[in-house]
Protein backbone atom coordinates (compact mmCIF):
# COMPACT_ATOMS: atom_id res chain seq x y z
CA UNK A 1 0.00 0.00 0.00
CA UNK A 2 1.26 3.57 -0.96
CA UNK A 3 1.51 6.09 1.68
CA UNK A 4 -0.10 9.64 0.83
CA UNK A 5 2.18 12.51 -0.69
CA UNK A 6 2.55 15.68 0.51
CA UNK A 7 2.01 17.76 -2.67
CA UNK A 8 2.96 21.25 -3.97
CA UNK A 9 1.07 21.78 -7.34
CA UNK A 10 2.45 24.40 -9.90
CA UNK A 11 -0.31 25.27 -12.91
CA UNK A 12 -2.28 27.82 -14.14
CA UNK A 13 -4.82 26.88 -17.06
CA UNK A 14 -7.66 24.83 -17.29
CA UNK A 15 -5.64 21.88 -18.22
CA UNK A 16 -3.43 21.86 -14.97
CA UNK A 17 -6.78 22.67 -13.18
CA UNK A 18 -8.21 19.11 -13.81
CA UNK A 19 -5.43 17.66 -12.75
CA UNK A 20 -5.25 19.25 -9.42
CA UNK A 21 -8.90 18.33 -8.79
CA UNK A 22 -7.94 14.59 -9.23
CA UNK A 23 -5.54 14.59 -6.84
CA UNK A 24 -7.99 16.47 -4.34
CA UNK A 25 -9.68 13.59 -4.69
CA UNK A 26 -6.86 10.86 -4.33
CA UNK A 27 -5.45 10.00 -1.06
CA UNK A 28 -2.42 12.19 -1.42
CA UNK A 29 -2.50 15.40 0.68
CA UNK A 30 -2.37 19.14 -1.18
CA UNK A 31 -0.30 21.33 1.25
CA UNK A 32 -0.04 24.22 -1.44
CA UNK A 33 -0.86 25.62 -4.62
CA UNK A 34 1.32 27.64 -7.29
CA UNK A 35 -0.34 29.52 -9.68
CA UNK A 36 0.67 32.73 -12.05
CA UNK A 37 -0.13 36.48 -11.12
CA UNK A 38 -3.38 36.96 -11.90
CA UNK A 39 -3.84 38.63 -15.26
CA UNK A 40 -5.93 41.37 -16.64
CA UNK A 41 -8.55 39.37 -19.07
CA UNK A 42 -11.73 40.34 -21.37
CA UNK A 43 -12.71 43.24 -22.44
CA UNK A 44 -12.71 45.72 -19.16
CA UNK A 45 -9.10 44.01 -18.49
CA UNK A 46 -10.16 43.17 -15.16
CA UNK A 47 -7.72 41.04 -13.30
CA UNK A 48 -8.73 37.88 -13.31
CA UNK A 49 -7.37 34.34 -11.29
CA UNK A 50 -6.39 31.15 -13.13
CA UNK A 51 -8.43 28.65 -13.07
CA UNK A 52 -5.93 26.78 -10.73
CA UNK A 53 -5.87 29.30 -8.38
CA UNK A 54 -10.45 29.51 -8.46
CA UNK A 55 -10.22 25.78 -7.38
CA UNK A 56 -7.29 26.13 -4.47
CA UNK A 57 -9.57 28.73 -3.12
CA UNK A 58 -12.83 26.55 -3.19
CA UNK A 59 -11.32 24.38 -1.39
CA UNK A 60 -9.29 26.81 1.43
CA UNK A 61 -5.75 25.96 -0.27
CA UNK A 62 -2.53 28.10 0.36
CA UNK A 63 -1.91 29.83 -3.07
CA UNK A 64 1.43 31.26 -3.94
CA UNK A 65 1.61 33.29 -7.19
CA UNK A 66 5.44 34.87 -7.65
CA UNK A 67 6.38 36.13 -10.78
CA UNK A 68 9.50 34.13 -10.52
CA UNK A 69 10.94 31.31 -8.59
CA UNK A 70 14.41 32.63 -9.24
CA UNK A 71 14.58 35.06 -6.22
CA UNK A 72 15.67 33.44 -3.05
CA UNK A 73 12.63 34.61 -0.98
CA UNK A 74 10.22 32.82 -2.89
CA UNK A 75 12.69 29.55 -2.53
CA UNK A 76 12.67 29.66 1.02
CA UNK A 77 8.92 30.03 1.06
CA UNK A 78 8.81 26.75 -0.88
CA UNK A 79 11.47 24.99 1.27
CA UNK A 80 9.25 25.90 4.35
CA UNK A 81 6.27 23.90 2.80
CA UNK A 82 8.72 20.89 3.37
CA UNK A 83 6.97 19.16 0.60
CA UNK A 84 7.48 15.16 -0.54
CA UNK A 85 7.21 16.45 -4.11
CA UNK A 86 6.12 19.02 -6.14
CA UNK A 87 3.90 18.50 -9.56
CA UNK A 88 4.36 20.69 -12.52
CA UNK A 89 1.20 20.74 -15.37
CA UNK A 90 1.32 24.33 -17.60
CA UNK A 91 2.82 26.51 -14.19
CA UNK A 92 4.40 28.88 -17.11
CA UNK A 93 7.59 29.64 -15.07
CA UNK A 94 10.86 28.12 -15.20
CA UNK A 95 11.80 26.43 -12.22
CA UNK A 96 15.68 26.58 -11.28
CA UNK A 97 17.54 23.68 -10.26
CA UNK A 98 17.23 25.00 -6.40
CA UNK A 99 13.72 24.65 -6.69
CA UNK A 100 13.66 21.30 -8.48
CA UNK A 101 15.91 20.06 -5.96
CA UNK A 102 13.60 21.72 -2.73
CA UNK A 103 11.16 18.77 -2.52
CA UNK A 104 11.96 15.84 -0.94
CA UNK A 105 11.28 13.49 -4.16
CA UNK A 106 12.01 16.13 -6.76
CA UNK A 107 9.66 17.80 -8.81
CA UNK A 108 7.24 15.80 -11.71
CA UNK A 109 5.89 17.39 -15.09
CA UNK A 110 2.56 16.20 -16.87
CA UNK A 111 3.50 16.64 -20.24
CA UNK A 112 1.13 16.89 -23.53
CA UNK A 113 3.02 14.80 -25.53
CA UNK A 114 4.64 10.94 -26.10
CA UNK A 115 7.90 11.95 -25.04
CA UNK A 116 10.57 12.82 -26.86
CA UNK A 117 8.34 13.08 -29.96
CA UNK A 118 7.91 16.93 -29.40
CA UNK A 119 9.55 19.02 -26.74
CA UNK A 120 8.05 22.49 -25.76
CA UNK A 121 5.38 24.71 -26.07
CA UNK A 122 2.94 23.32 -28.21
CA UNK A 123 3.01 19.43 -28.28
CA UNK A 124 -1.00 18.94 -28.59
CA UNK A 125 -0.77 21.16 -32.05
CA UNK A 126 1.89 19.93 -33.39
CA UNK A 127 1.29 16.68 -33.24
CA UNK A 128 -2.20 17.39 -35.46
CA UNK A 129 0.28 19.43 -37.56
CA UNK A 130 2.63 16.94 -38.56
CA UNK A 131 -0.03 14.38 -39.14
CA UNK A 132 0.80 12.19 -36.33
CA UNK A 133 -1.17 9.02 -35.71
CA UNK A 134 -1.25 9.18 -31.89
CA UNK A 135 -0.18 11.28 -28.93
CA UNK A 136 -0.73 11.37 -25.30
CA UNK A 137 0.93 12.56 -21.95
CA UNK A 138 4.17 11.94 -20.59
CA UNK A 139 4.76 11.99 -17.18
CA UNK A 140 8.73 12.51 -16.16
CA UNK A 141 11.15 13.56 -13.26
CA UNK A 142 12.23 17.45 -14.33
CA UNK A 143 15.70 18.34 -15.09
CA UNK A 144 16.97 21.95 -16.35
CA UNK A 145 16.20 21.16 -19.60
CA UNK A 146 13.30 21.54 -21.82
CA UNK A 147 11.02 18.55 -21.61
CA UNK A 148 14.23 16.40 -21.27
CA UNK A 149 13.77 14.62 -17.81
CA UNK A 150 13.48 10.80 -17.12
CA UNK A 151 10.16 9.03 -18.32
CA UNK A 152 8.00 7.85 -15.48
CA UNK A 153 4.47 6.94 -17.53
CA UNK A 154 3.40 7.12 -20.61
CA UNK A 155 -0.32 7.48 -21.51
CA UNK A 156 -1.19 6.87 -25.31
CA UNK A 157 -4.50 7.99 -27.45
CA UNK A 158 -5.29 7.75 -30.99
CA UNK A 159 -5.33 11.29 -32.89
CA UNK A 160 -8.59 10.78 -34.98
CA UNK A 161 -8.75 12.65 -38.93
CA UNK A 162 -11.34 15.26 -37.28
CA UNK A 163 -9.62 15.95 -34.33
CA UNK A 164 -8.36 19.80 -33.66
CA UNK A 165 -6.22 21.27 -30.68
CA UNK A 166 -9.22 22.14 -28.70
CA UNK A 167 -10.70 18.45 -28.99
CA UNK A 168 -7.15 17.01 -28.21
CA UNK A 169 -6.70 19.52 -25.22
CA UNK A 170 -9.80 18.05 -23.40
CA UNK A 171 -8.93 14.23 -24.40
CA UNK A 172 -5.38 14.62 -22.93
CA UNK A 173 -7.11 16.94 -20.08
CA UNK A 174 -8.66 13.48 -19.58
CA UNK A 175 -6.15 11.43 -19.82
CA UNK A 176 -3.57 13.04 -17.92
CA UNK A 177 -5.23 12.42 -14.37
CA UNK A 178 -5.45 9.38 -13.92
CA UNK A 179 -2.10 8.55 -15.59
CA UNK A 180 -0.63 11.31 -12.77
CA UNK A 181 -2.76 9.50 -9.84
CA UNK A 182 -1.32 5.65 -10.99
CA UNK A 183 2.54 7.64 -11.31
CA UNK A 184 2.15 9.09 -7.32
CA UNK A 185 1.11 5.81 -6.36
CA UNK A 186 4.29 3.97 -7.80
CA UNK A 187 6.49 7.25 -6.73
CA UNK A 188 5.39 6.26 -3.21
CA UNK A 189 5.62 2.65 -3.51
CA UNK A 190 8.81 3.29 -4.54
CA UNK A 191 8.42 0.89 -7.89
CA UNK A 192 8.09 3.71 -10.59
CA UNK A 193 10.74 2.52 -12.95
CA UNK A 194 12.25 5.75 -14.55
CA UNK A 195 13.27 5.26 -18.66
CA UNK A 196 16.02 8.41 -20.13
CA UNK A 197 14.35 9.54 -23.05
CA UNK A 198 16.48 9.29 -26.73
CA UNK A 199 17.43 12.59 -27.36
CA UNK A 200 18.17 11.52 -31.10
CA UNK A 201 14.11 11.28 -31.60
CA UNK A 202 13.28 14.30 -30.45
CA UNK A 203 11.66 17.12 -32.37
CA UNK A 204 10.81 20.99 -30.75
CA UNK A 205 7.42 22.01 -30.44
CA UNK A 206 7.84 25.65 -31.30
CA UNK A 207 5.00 28.34 -30.50
CA UNK A 208 2.57 29.04 -32.94
CA UNK A 209 2.21 32.13 -34.34
CA UNK A 210 -0.81 34.21 -36.05
CA UNK A 211 2.06 34.23 -39.34
CA UNK A 212 1.97 31.06 -40.06
CA UNK A 213 -1.69 30.76 -39.86
CA UNK A 214 -1.92 32.43 -42.77
CA UNK A 215 -2.95 29.23 -45.89
CA UNK A 216 -0.12 28.90 -48.58
CA UNK A 217 -2.11 27.52 -51.29
CA UNK A 218 1.05 26.16 -52.61
CA UNK A 219 1.45 23.32 -49.78
CA UNK A 220 -0.62 19.61 -50.59
CA UNK A 221 -4.50 20.13 -49.41
CA UNK A 222 -3.75 17.49 -46.63
CA UNK A 223 -1.09 19.25 -45.38
CA UNK A 224 -3.55 22.64 -45.25
CA UNK A 225 -6.10 20.77 -43.44
CA UNK A 226 -4.03 19.30 -40.89
CA UNK A 227 -2.99 22.66 -40.04
CA UNK A 228 -6.51 24.05 -40.24
CA UNK A 229 -7.26 21.77 -37.40
CA UNK A 230 -4.37 22.35 -35.37
CA UNK A 231 -4.39 26.17 -35.24
CA UNK A 232 -8.17 25.62 -33.79
CA UNK A 233 -8.97 27.52 -31.66
CA UNK A 234 -5.97 29.52 -31.83
CA UNK A 235 -4.74 31.58 -34.07
CA UNK A 236 -6.69 30.24 -36.76
CA UNK A 237 -5.84 29.51 -40.28
CA UNK A 238 -7.05 32.53 -42.40
CA UNK A 239 -6.62 33.42 -46.21
CA UNK A 240 -7.13 36.74 -47.75
CA UNK A 241 -9.95 37.78 -49.99
CA UNK A 242 -11.28 41.47 -51.18
CA UNK A 243 -8.55 42.74 -48.45
CA UNK A 244 -10.26 40.42 -45.43
CA UNK A 245 -8.74 38.02 -43.61
CA UNK A 246 -11.49 35.21 -43.53
CA UNK A 247 -10.85 32.38 -40.96
CA UNK A 248 -11.16 28.74 -41.52
CA UNK A 249 -12.90 26.29 -39.18
CA UNK A 250 -13.53 23.19 -41.15
CA UNK A 251 -12.17 21.43 -44.36
CA UNK A 252 -11.85 18.21 -46.31
CA UNK A 253 -9.24 17.42 -49.01
CA UNK A 254 -10.32 16.75 -52.66
CA UNK A 255 -8.15 14.33 -54.87
CA UNK A 256 -8.37 17.01 -57.85
CA UNK A 257 -6.93 20.04 -58.46
CA UNK A 258 -8.06 20.00 -62.52
CA UNK A 259 -4.45 21.46 -63.07
CA UNK A 260 -5.20 24.77 -61.82
CA UNK A 261 -2.61 27.41 -60.05
CA UNK A 262 -2.71 26.66 -56.61
CA UNK A 263 -5.22 28.88 -54.61
CA UNK A 264 -7.74 29.61 -58.16
CA UNK A 265 -11.18 28.58 -56.75
CA UNK A 266 -12.41 25.63 -58.55
CA UNK A 267 -16.12 26.19 -57.42
CA UNK A 268 -18.32 27.37 -54.66
CA UNK A 269 -22.06 25.90 -53.92
CA UNK A 270 -23.54 24.73 -51.32
CA UNK A 271 -21.45 22.20 -50.56
CA UNK A 272 -18.38 24.44 -49.89
CA UNK A 273 -15.90 26.70 -51.75
CA UNK A 274 -13.43 24.44 -53.67
CA UNK A 275 -9.52 25.64 -53.90
CA UNK A 276 -6.55 24.20 -55.70
CA UNK A 277 -3.38 23.71 -53.83
CA UNK A 278 -0.42 22.37 -54.56
CA UNK A 279 -1.37 19.11 -54.58
CA UNK A 280 -5.07 18.39 -54.59
CA UNK A 281 -8.13 20.74 -53.75
CA UNK A 282 -9.28 21.84 -50.33
CA UNK A 283 -13.69 21.98 -49.91
CA UNK A 284 -13.78 24.67 -47.06
CA UNK A 285 -17.14 23.92 -45.35
CA UNK A 286 -17.29 26.41 -42.28
CA UNK A 287 -15.59 29.89 -42.33
CA UNK A 288 -15.50 32.94 -40.77
CA UNK A 289 -15.92 36.65 -41.93
CA UNK A 290 -14.03 39.16 -40.28
CA UNK A 291 -16.75 40.55 -37.38
CA UNK A 292 -18.94 37.82 -37.51
CA UNK A 293 -19.52 33.74 -36.01
CA UNK A 294 -18.29 30.98 -38.07
CA UNK A 295 -21.13 29.91 -40.46
CA UNK A 296 -21.12 27.30 -43.22
CA UNK A 297 -20.09 28.26 -46.75
CA UNK A 298 -23.57 28.41 -48.24
CA UNK A 299 -24.38 31.23 -45.55
CA UNK A 300 -21.47 33.38 -46.70
CA UNK A 301 -22.07 32.75 -50.34
CA UNK A 302 -25.81 34.34 -49.56
CA UNK A 303 -23.71 37.48 -48.66
CA UNK A 304 -20.63 37.15 -50.19
CA UNK A 305 -20.73 35.34 -53.53
CA UNK A 306 -18.62 37.71 -55.58
CA UNK A 307 -15.74 37.10 -53.13
CA UNK A 308 -15.70 33.31 -54.15
CA UNK A 309 -16.00 33.28 -58.10
CA UNK A 310 -14.61 30.49 -59.91
CA UNK A 311 -11.57 31.55 -61.74
CA UNK A 312 -11.11 34.13 -58.63
CA UNK A 313 -7.32 33.58 -57.31
CA UNK A 314 -7.13 33.51 -53.47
Amino acid sequence: MSKPLRIVFAGTPDFAARHLAALLSSQHEVIAVYTQPDRPAGRGKKLTASPVKNIALENDLPVYQPASLRNEDAQQELSALNADIMIVVAYGLLLPKIVLDTPKLGCINVHGSILPRWRGAAPIQRSIWAGDEETGVTIMQMDEGLDTGDMLTIATLAIEPTDTSATMYDKLAGLGPNALIDCLSEISAGTAIAKKQNDELANYAKKLNKEEAKIDWAMEATAIERCIRAFNPWPMSYFAVAEQNVKVWHAVVEADNQGKTPGTILSADKQGITVATGKGALRLIELQPPGKKAMKAQDILNSRREWFEPGTQL
